[in-house]
């Protein structure tokens, strides 16, 4: 969970943001003397190392190096006196301590010795206290973690230079084989050469204090307070026998109409204790250079240049609610000490270093992400029955899953299940759902997945056996690819369609066979229409690349192509619009008579009804232009003209694109406002996905990096959602499901890579039951094969060298 705190920037002089700090003084061509002028070396075994920061980071790597090569020359440079800390405590994970342990037993000792572990997390939500266990910290205090640094560091001969500013790093650079800048989150060296490295700062939106207590809590401690001026959130876990770290957090809007923005620090600190009298059982708290700040996170394109590199906050950040801030420098001073042993020269050593580190560190950066919006949310849950409010706070990052959570605390995760309503015996995805007259046996989709194998829009064989084997793989709904509502509405000419009869009869036969064949397995179907994005070759042939004969003529919302060799497609008018409205009835009629159960109108990656809703497609200037409220008229009519003719009884869902990733375009809040505008309108869930609306987008991918939106949109919306975007795993549909985060998960690769995901799903976790039915022929193989042999005899001894 938390594994260290990002150091809170003071006012005054000293910043400790800015650890070790630069003498700006020495400017770039200015040259301080020195008797003993070097260019940087070409391998990596630098002689002569500067330090810029005296935090965790910088020392544990000064400590590293000098341990691997005694003759090193190694200076390091700390703006702020050795005793100086402006933090608390900080948690370390088993995972951090084990390579601390491998790499320097010394420290690591001295480090064991005065930890505080504790293995519970307490939630405190509406005067209700639930407590989760298995979870395993390890705690100590800011300053002794320094302490031990800064014995270590001696010991080994590493120069310290504290209450001294470091020279400018162009110097540094010129005279020593290597510098490394753990200048912190406000970097200096960083801004100075901005340029090479990139780096970009986000900002968020939450305000929070950095605290101390005089006692120990005996949990890692949430503590959620709904106030007059809004909902504020206590951070806090033991760092000694006596002594707690404490972070009070809230939105800025919040912060600013409790009055802080115009409170001295020990006022803030006092309002503070008595807010959360409670958790503190009325005792104070403490500050040290404490200041409310909002936390940054730091991304850099690179990392090193020249022989200058980045470590840990100077690098990247992420968000003390994930604790990693610590924990990530400490890495990167293992993976840089290692990299220099291993690589011949500089060069390849830095390489080495950053591709080593930087996965790690965006995936770290993901979940931090996805945590700290989830407390940027928190209003959003606050309603949510308590114990799932509980485990969604505790898988928020999607570091903690349902399946982990299980081991760790099973107790506490079977109840969660009941309260939500699973069956005894069955997991969460297992657990039914109603839309309308349809209830589907399970909560997985098989999402739609354009096949591009249709001839003249009729499905073949081809469309049987993809979509049978996907219904007989168990899912509780099989959706059928973006079938389009006319010719000139394909986006390839091998496209799927429902614009003919012999297209509905093709369909009909697909449909008998899923019902007869996969009894309880529901088969949808997507209607669309591909504005711009049409006339193209198949998909493993140019994605997105116009045909290269036989164009058909595009038309869209505006007249804008979607790349720069795309054909540029016809402003529609209102003649063709009303043309376009009947055809999708006409769909959806033979849609009603081919047997399908449900039926989704595609709004979605850019498509011609996704055309209109986004700003950046849509620059009408009459009546389905301009606000939002006119971006949605022609979508909501072709909706409304759907809807009319589709059963009563069966459901209707809608696939939007809740950001377009690009500036300008549909955001977050926009995504909220179309969403209830088709629930108003008769929608029965609204399927979330994102992006592929223009070409100039950039995506934060990521594991399930699209259900944040689906989230926001169940909650604010109170309308059912199907997530969509990288989910794989069953553990992660488990989880999401049981937070509340969503109601259905739809998967498209996963089905590809495995046809039957879902049995599969179920025998994994031991589950039989009406949730998932095996198909009478292929119950002998509800078991999972043995692979190889595992009965050989185990060696009975080994032999060191």
């Amino acid at each position: 969970m938390t594994d260290a705190l990002p150091v809170t920037p003071t006012s005054g002089a000293a910043d400790p943001g800015a650890r070790g700090g630069i003498d700006l003084r020495l400017r770039r061509g200015a040259r301080p003397a020195t008797d003993n002028p070097q260019p940087p070396t070409t391998t990596s075994h630098s002689q002569r190392i500067a330090i810029i920061g005296g935090g965790p980071g910088g020392l544990y790597a000064a400590a590293l190096l000098k341990r691997l090569r005694p003759d090193r020359e190694i200076t390091l440079w700390e703006r702020n006196a050795p005793d100086d800390t402006f933090g608390f405590g900080v948690v370390l994970s088993d995972e951090t301590l084990g390579g601390i342990e491998h790499a320097d037993p010394v420290v690591h000792e001295a480090l064991r010795q005065h930890f505080t572990r504790w293995d519970d997390i307490d939630i405190v939500h509406r005067d209700t206290r639930h407590t989760s266990g298995g979870h395993g910290f390890a705690a100590l205090g800011r300053r002794r973690l320094l302490e031990v640094l800064h014995a270590r560091c001696r010991s080994l001969g590493v120069e310290l230079r504290f209450r001294t500013e470091a020279p400018y790093p162009a110097w540094l650079a010129e005279t020593y084989d290597l510098v490394i800048a753990a200048d912190g989150v406000h970097s200096t060296t960083r801004e100075a050469y901005a340029q090479e490295f990139r780096p970009r700062l986000t900002a968020h939106r939450c305000r929070y204090l950095w605290l101390a207590a005089d006692f120990a809590f005996d949990a890692f401690r949430f503590e959620i307070a709904e106030t007059e001026h809004g909902v504020m959130q206590l951070h806090g876990y033991p760092y000694s026998a006596d002594a707690s770290t404490v972070i009070v957090e809230m939105r800025e809007e919040v912060w600013r109409a409790a009055g802080f923005d115009e409170t001295e620090v020990p006022a803030s600190v006092d309002r503070c204790a008595k807010i959360f009298t409670d958790a503190l059982g009325g005792r104070p708290l403490r500050a040290n250079r404490s200041a409310w700040t909002t936390f940054r996170t730091v991304v850099n394109d690179r990392w090193s240049h020249g022989n200058v590199v980045l470590l840990g906050d100077a690098a990247h950040t992420a968000h003390f609610s994930i604790g990693s801030g610590t924990k990530l420098a400490v890495e990167d001073a293992l993976a840089l000490a290692a990299c220099l042993e291993e690589r011949p020269t500089l060069a390849e050593a830095l390489a080495a270093y950053e591709g080593e580190r930087r996965p790690v560190v965006a995936s770290t950066q993901r979940a931090a992400r996805a945590s700290l919006e989830w407390f940027e949310n928190l209003p959003l849950y606050l309603d949510q029955p308590p114990r799932q409010f509980a485990f969604n706070l505790l898988t928020r990052s999607r570091r903690v899953t349902h399946d982990n959570l299980r081991l760790r605390d099973p107790h506490f995760t079977a109840t969660v299940e009941r309260e939500f309503g699973c069956p005894t015996a069955t997991p969460p995805m297992f657990t039914p759902f109603r839309l309308r007259g349809l209830t589907l046996r399970n909560r997985v989709v098989v999402s739609p997945m354009d096949m591009y194998s249709a001839t003249d829009g009729v499905p073949g064989d081809f469309h049987l056996v993809h979509l049978g084997a996907r219904a007989l793989g168990g899912a509780g709904l099989v959706m059928s690819e973006m079938v389009c509502v006319s010719a000139e509405g394909r986006i390839t000419p091998g496209c799927a369609g429902l614009y003919t009869d012999r297209q509905a009869e093709a369909w009909q036969r697909i449909t008998a066979f899923v019902h007869s064949r996969a009894p309880g397995t529901a088969l949808g179907i997507q209607l669309g229409h591909s504005g711009r994005k049409g006339s193209t070759q198949l998909m493993w042939e140019g994605i997105d690349e116009p045909l290269k004969e036989g164009n058909w003529p595009l038309v869209a919302a505006s007249p804008i192509a979607y790349g720069p060799g795309s054909q540029t497609p016809r402003e529609l008018t209102h003649t063709q619009l009303a043309t376009i409205r009947s055809q999708f009835a006409a769909a959806a009629r033979r849609a009603t008579a081919a047997d399908f159960d449900l039926l989704e109108l595609h709004c979605a990656h850019g498509y011609l009804l996704s055309g209109f809703l986004s700003p950046l497609t849509n620059l009408r200037t009459d009546a389905y232009g301009g606000p939002l409220t006119a971006r949605l008229r022609f979508p909501l009519e072709v909706f409304d003209a759907v809807r009319e003719v589709w059963p009563e009884e069966r459901p209707m869902t809608v696939r939007i694109s809740a950001t377009d990733w690009a500036e300008g375009g549909t955001t977050a809040e926009d995504a909220v406002a179309i969403a209830r505008a088709f629930v108003a309108h008769g929608a029965d869930a609204i399927d979330v996905s994102t992006g592929q609306v223009v070409t100039g987008e950039r995506p934060e991918y990521g594991r399930s990096y699209q259900t944040p939106f689906a989230d926001r949109i169940r909650q604010e919306a109170g309308v059912p959602v199907i997530a969509v975007g990288a989910i794989s795993s069953w553990d992660d549909v488990n989880s999401l499901i049981l937070a509340g985060r969503t109601d259905l998960c739809a998967l498209a690769r996963p089905h590809l890579y495995d046809p039957n995901w879902t049995l599969h799903a179920a025998a994994e976790q031991g589950y039989e039951g009406p949730g998932v039915v095996w198909p009478a022929p292929y119950r002998a193989g509800a078991r999972r094969p043995r692979t190889g042999r595992t009965d050989a005899p185990k060696p009975r001894l080994s032999l060191g060298s």
